[in-house]
């Protein structure tokens, strides 16, 4: 049994559970910081709820667009609870964004072992899948790192924690297939992404976002139109589905300038401005050059002066 949690480590991790919903993403890593640090002063030994800490702090990061480090915090989450779905997804997103796909598709495939209907596991795999075959050629499995095997004891601790979820309480990342698998009809998708673009061409943001979304009921692996929902989003100032439409964008591509800028944009107005200098930083790196992301870094600047 594990020892029981300190009340400031309980309350620090409550604290930042809070400001990660509320999107303040900088603000919820520092309150894990701060959890982790008390943990280790305190000689705490609980590998399950330091993993999640580590978890959970690697969310924060991936939101942020600091790949490197959520890669870090997963890998240290996982040697302390080895084969945890939440960890194993994000440090796979993570690679991806990086475009470090073979490391990428070993942790997908990781996570099917672990429970095969998880979609976003299942869409990663399709993707890392065409884009082996583009850079590596017909042989990119021979290229592959090793794939671990899960063991059996693993897969029957996932399925007893899946268990006690609820519906409403189960994460994003382990959605099952039924939920959000791209129905395929890819140009139906097109056109109704299109019809978006025009309505947003006249000013007609709500009934764009309306277009938007059924597009991606028709086909959701498309960064463009989560971005083009987020312009709405922003100009209709609902700041946070803009953070949470353009997070998407750049989960399927990590290099969307727009995304980035358009999430910078909305942190913020949220007053969340190290995330929103996060992400600016972030597509700096791309576009050095790009003026409207340096003029906004300029007033993100002053605020956090």
């Amino acid at each position: 049994m594990a020892p029981k949690l300190s009340e400031s480590v309980e309350r620090l991790r409550a604290a930042g559970n809070q400001s990660f919903r509320n999107g303040q993403f900088a603000e919820a890593a520092a309150l894990y910081s701060r959890a982790l640090r008390v943990m280790q002063e305190q000689g705490s030994l609980d590998p399950k709820e330091e993993s999640v800490l580590y978890s959970n702090r690697a969310a924060c990061h991936l939101k942020d667009g600091n790949c490197s480090d959520c890669i870090k915090d997963c890998t240290l989450a996982l040697d302390l609870v080895p084969f945890s779905m939440k960890p194993l997804l994000r440090r796979a997103s993570a690679y991806e964004a990086l475009e470090k796909y073979p490391l990428a598709y070993v942790d997908y495939k990781v996570v099917l072992q672990i429970d095969d209907s998880v979609t976003s596991a299942l869409e990663g795999i399709n993707r890392m899948t065409r884009a082996l075959m583009d850079s590596l050629g017909p042989e990119w499995r021979l290229k592959l790192p090793s794939i671990p095997l899960v063991p059996v004891s693993a897969q029957k601790r996932w399925g007893s924690e899946n268990h006690k979820e609820t519906p409403k309480s189960k994460s994003k990342e382990t959605t099952t297939v039924k939920s959000r698998v791209p129905s395929g009809d890819v140009e139906r998708a097109r056109v109704l992404k299109e019809e978006g673009n025009e309505l947003v061409k006249k000013g007609n943001h709500k009934k764009a976002i309306e277009k938007y979304s059924e597009s991606l009921s028709f086909s959701n692996l498309e960064s463009a139109t989560y971005c083009n929902r987020a312009l709405c989003h922003l100009v209709l100032k609902q700041y946070k589905e803009a953070v949470k439409d353009c997070t998407e964008a750049l989960k399927l591509d990590g290099k969307n300038v727009k995304a980035f800028y358009r999430r910078a944009q909305a942190y913020k107005a949220l007053k969340d401005y190290k995330s929103s200098f996060a992400d600016i930083n972030s597509l700096l790196k791309i576009e050095p050059r790009n003026g409207p992301a340096q003029k906004l870094q300029q007033e993100v600047n002053q605020s956090l002066k």
